[in-house]
């Protein structure tokens, strides 16, 4: 278990910070005094991060992860060691009449933000995958050794983004983890 006041004072940058995930994700690095950099695309008004007023705690950058130049130069200004890569094309109904801008959000975006953090002071990435990753599967459960064989846009969006952070792993030793989510419910 990691100690409570291991992220304080520590500089993390969040994308996605407006989605579900993000919002709770920001909401605890601020109980644990973590200095938040949070990349946010739009306002999201019924966001957890827009209604308990995060910005007001957080560096807030507005900007998407198209603009590899925008990422790289928050690394750098900020001093970002951990980065949680959390920004996406969600929505599986979006992605099928969308696929274009999906594959350009969620692949292009992973591969703009893991070369800014590349050339940057980051030390650590953690990417939020799915499961979708692994394709349709009959053999439950997964394990972190099943190949990624996505088939739908936003499956195959989440193969690509796993290939590639396995790729800045292995090839620049840039220490990323990769999280396959599944489904994630509110309480």
């Amino acid at each position: 278990m990691m100690r409570r006041d291991h992220w304080q004072g520590k500089p993390v940058l969040v994308t996605g910070a407006t989605g579900f995930l993000g919002g709770w994700l920001v909401k605890e690095l601020l109980e644990r005094d973590a200095r938040v950099v949070a990349l946010v695309r739009d306002g999201a008004p019924r966001s957890l991060f827009t209604r308990e007023r995060m910005a007001d705690r957080v560096e807030t950058v507005h900007g998407t992860l198209a603009d590899q130049a925008l990422l790289r130069r928050v690394m750098c200004e900020y001093e970002v060691t951990t980065v949680f890569h959390l920004g996406a094309q969600a929505l599986v109904g979006v992605a099928r009449a969308d696929p274009i801008g999906t594959l350009e959000t969620n692949v292009a975006g992973t591969w703009n933000l893991l070369e800014a953090a590349r050339h940057s002071p980051v030390q650590e990435v953690v990417v939020a995958s799915s499961d979708k990753a692994y394709g349709p599967s009959p053999n439950l459960p997964y394990s972190e050794s099943h190949p990624m064989e996505g088939r739908y846009p936003y499956d195959v969006s989440k193969s690509c983004v796993d290939l590639i952070c396995r790729m800045y792993a292995e090839t620049y030793g840039l220490p990323v983890c990769v999280t396959r989510c599944g489904n994630l419910l509110r309480s």
